[in-house]
């Protein structure tokens, strides 16, 4: 083949070979066969496409794998055309039955996902099989108390904070607060005797480590601080978990300031570090505690066709689910189910497993990555006055003589020990209000209001 260049001087010619590139080898067709094809029948012919959780088992009955999808039998028809060596294929090969339960929504079948393999821990499953550990802020109640980092509520009566997911830096933080606010944390069998203690025989004792002549503890354990100075102590760093107290931080502030004008600049950087971790564990657990406490309200998801679900949930944890009501009588059952719920005190995390922690950070998961779903959701008495008895709500008094009884079985509520000659006069005013409302043959739905208002405050 020849190819001519232009230029200035008369034209050059180049004379090319042309080279036959070779054939291709021969590749010949392949033939999809899928694995298990009497399997995949029967999935072509009894799955649906609505929401639900499957479960995959092996030879032996063994439970290999389980999933949720919102269009089950298009997630199972995906599993037979998967590529050769990738997970979903070599799970198929070994899958001998596959079941399912068809679940109304998606929400319900993420929770029902999660329990299941924290339940069965299937083989092929990565996500929630292994059984995390979660952290708590323990308060004990102690002559002296003491603020450790658990993995575990106990029903011991002491106070708990959590769940956090950050084990390690969590105990790192407790313990640079404790070092703060001087509080021990030597095993609970440590004697402890405070300067104030009324003793005969006096005599002198020696700290029983190092914290003390660090400066890092009040020492109970030898005497030094009065049991007023130290529960001060004590209940700086309860509200410092709370997110109500600012005092540890201004102490740790003025001591980097002070080494700073020391010109002791490495200590100065030391407690700079120090202070942006506890700033930034004040932050975090006020923000999470704050939207575990936003968690509380009656949740209804629409459902496939038409199965429509209430989900009671109670600082993130779901305590109740059933059917939307559709009659007077369902309202009726439905009422006194999300009264009952809401109006129970709630104690905090004692008696919390952990599951239930893993509940909780997978609602508030749900509710962070999907806002607009939080305008499904009441307030228990917002749900009671639109859904419930629509008769005893068209008699309700106004909103002040509501609010009104609302304080009242508050302070009743909270104990407040004043009998018929001593009662206040909002509580009087408040029983007088609830006795009317049963002589005119009302049921009473605001005072459940009052006691659910009560109980979540």
């Amino acid at each position: 083949m020849g190819l001519a260049e232009l230029a200035d001087g008369p034209a050059r010619f180049y004379v090319t070979e042309q080279i036959a590139k070779p054939p291709p080898p021969h590749q010949p067709s392949v033939t999809f066969v899928p694995a298990n094809p009497a399997l995949r029948a029967y999935v072509r012919t009894h799955a649906e496409n609505r929401p639900g959780v499957y479960r995959m088992y092996g030879p032996g009955n063994e439970l290999l794998y389980v999933g949720k999808s919102i269009r089950v039998r298009t997630r199972l028809l995906s599993y037979f055309r998967a590529p050769r060596g990738e997970k979903a294929w070599e799970l198929i090969r070994e899958t001998s039955r596959i079941e399912w339960d068809n679940i109304p929504n998606e929400f319900s079948a993420l929770v029902t996902e999660m329990k299941s393999i924290q339940r069965w821990r299937p083989r092929y499953n990565v996500q929630h099989k292994r059984k995390r550990i979660y952290a708590f802020v323990k308060v004990t109640q102690e002559i002296a108390p003491r603020v450790l980092p658990v993995s575990r509520v106990a029903e011991d009566h002491a106070t708990y904070y959590g769940p956090f997911p950050r084990v390690k830096a969590l105990t790192h933080t407790i313990r640079e607060l404790s070092n703060l606010l001087g509080l021990r944390d030597c095993p609970a069998s440590t004697p402890m005797f405070f300067g104030d203690q009324l003793e005969i025989f006096k005599a002198g004792r020696a700290p029983r480590c190092l914290r003390a002549d660090l400066h890092t503890c009040l020492a109970p354990c030898c005497g030094r601080p009065s049991a007023a100075e130290y529960g001060q102590a004590v209940e700086t760093a309860r509200r410092f978990l709370e997110g109500r107290a600012e005092a540890p931080l201004h102490d740790l502030e003025a001591k980097m300031r002070d080494a700073a004008a020391r010109m002791d600049f490495e200590y100065a950087g030391v407690l700079r570090d120090r202070l942006e971790r506890l700033r930034r564990f004040r932050d975090e657990l006020v923000a999470f505690r704050g939207r575990v406490e936003d968690l509380s309200f009656v949740y209804r998801v629409p459902g496939f066709r038409g199965d429509d679900r209430l989900y009671l949930i109670r600082k993130g944890r779901i305590r109740k689910e059933m059917a939307h009501p559709k009659g007077r009588s369902a309202r009726k059952k439905a009422a006194a189910i999300v009264e009952e719920v809401y109006s129970n005190v709630d104690t905090g995390p004692a008696g919390l497993a952990p599951e239930d922690a893993a509940e909780i950070l997978l609602v508030a998961r749900w509710f962070r990555i999907k806002p607009k779903e939080r305008k499904r959701a009441l307030e228990p008495g917002r749900w009671l006055e639109e859904k419930g008895d629509h008769e005893a709500h068209a008699f309700e008094p106004p909103l002040a003589t509501s609010r009104a009884n609302s304080r009242s079985a508050c302070i009743r509520t909270a104990g407040s020990g004043a009998g018929s000659s001593g009662e206040s006069v909002t509580a009087q005013a408040g029983r007088a209000n609830s006795a009317t409302t049963t002589s005119n043959g009302r049921t009473g739905a605001f005072m459940a209001l009052s006691r659910i208002g009560c109980a979540l405050r």
